[in-house]
């Protein structure tokens, strides 16, 4: 079971049409980092070992910056459980 969940908002200084593209590229990422990941309109929720999501974030930031973002504001949320977590358990009762 993985040990934690890290939630990513990422916001590219960007023009505005090009903001969905280069988002669009860092939820390509996390889909290729084969972790469980969940979308969101705000943000995407990801689990997994805490060092693999950090780096993932560090990775993130890249992206953006490759994509012409001149800076990259990112909102991170982390639960960090050691004896596991999952979105199961915390999203059951609502599925």
């Amino acid at each position: 079971m993985a040990e934690t969940h890290l939630s990513l908002q990422v916001l590219p200084v960007v023009p505005e049409a090009s903001v969905y593209p280069v988002v669009d590229l860092v939820i390509d990422l996390i889909r290729r980092s084969g972790l469980p990941y969940i979308v969101g309109p705000m943000e995407t929720s990801i689990e997994g070992d805490l060092d693999q999501l950090l780096n993932l974030v560090q990775e993130a930031q890249h992206i953006c910056v490759a994509a012409g973002a001149s800076r990259v504001v990112s909102i991170v949320k982390i639960d960090y459980k050691p004896a596991g977590v999952s979105f199961d358990e915390k999203l059951e009762q609502y599925r």
